[in-house]
This record gives C-alpha cells, sequence and structure tokens, in this order.
C-alpha cells in the first residue's frame, strides 16, 4: 500500500510545558491511526569546553533525553500511538527538525514556542522560527498561554 499524504509526521519536543501541549494538539486534533510519528529531541551542547565537564554534560543530556523519550511513549501509548519513534539528534534544534522533515519524507510539522518577544527573538533566534522559515512541509506552531 502506497503511502499517503499525512502518513509521516514529526513532533518536536523537550522538557518543556510547550512541547508538550503541542503534543496534546496533535493526538487530539489531527493524529491518525496510519500516521508514522517521529518525535525528534535535539540533546543540547555542553556549554564548557573542559574534558570532565563536557562528558558530565554529555551524560547528563543523554540521560534527560531517555528520560523524556519515557515520559512521551507512555503518553503515546495513552493514546493508543503505536507508530511512533523517538529521535535524540546532536545538533542545532531547528536545523535537526527540517533535516527530519527531509529524511524521513514528512509531511507535516507540529511543535510549540515559547513567545519569546520580538527584541529576544531578533537577538538569540527562534527554533520555530527558523523552521517556518526552511521547512519544506508544512508547520502547525502551537501557541500557549
Amino acid at each position: 500500500m502506497a503511502a499517503q499524504k499525512g502518513d509521516v509526521g514529526i513532533i518536536a519536543v523537550d522538557g518543556s510545558s510547550n512541547a508538550e501541549e503541542a503534543t496534546e494538539w496533535y493526538l487530539s486534533h489531527l493524529h491518525r491511526p496510519t500516521t508514522k510519528l517521529f518525535l525528534i529531541h535535539c540533546i543540547e551542547y555542553p556549554s564548557m569546553p573542559s574534558r570532565d565537564t563536557w562528558e558530565a554534560q554529555t551524560r547528563a543530556g543523554r540521560q534527560k533525553a531517555e528520560d523524556l523519550a519515557k515520559k512521551y511513549q507512555e503518553k503515546l501509548e495513552k493514546h493508543n500511538v503505536t507508530n511512533a519513534e523517538f529521535i535524540q539528534e546532536f545538533e542545532n534544534p531547528g536545523e535537526s527538525i527540517v533535516s527530519s522533515a527531509h529524511k524521513f519524507e514528512a509531511d507535516f510539522i507540529v511543535m510549540g514556542t515559547r513567545g519569546q518577544g520580538k527584541l529576544r527573538r531578533t537577538l538569540m533566534g527562534s527554533v520555530s522560527d527558523y523552521v517556518v522559515n526552511h521547512s519544506p512541509v508544512p508547520i502547525i506552531v502551537c501557541r500557549h498561554k
């Protein structure tokens, strides 16, 4: 059976409530049993240059990602989602989400936003802004209160 549009989706996840709310929105409004779902999580690069600190922070990042994967797996199981895969990346989050859309031939991306102010977004950048401007597929950015 050939894949149909809407059969492959990406949800960008992290430890934030915004990502959880975006996932809940997807499950309530968009999910279909035939959808293959990829949850993309980017492990943050360690900020300190020493080798010991790098290794400790990398271990902590991986542990956080494993805990997050387990949390989302439980959430998806409660919604009877069986065709999902949790992907951990060590890349810039925006670039990773866009490259995953290409790699997995996604039909859509769902993500939350932190709702940064215009100045902060201009100075620091925004993952959702990057994805909106570089994605090859439609994006749903869920903004919450």
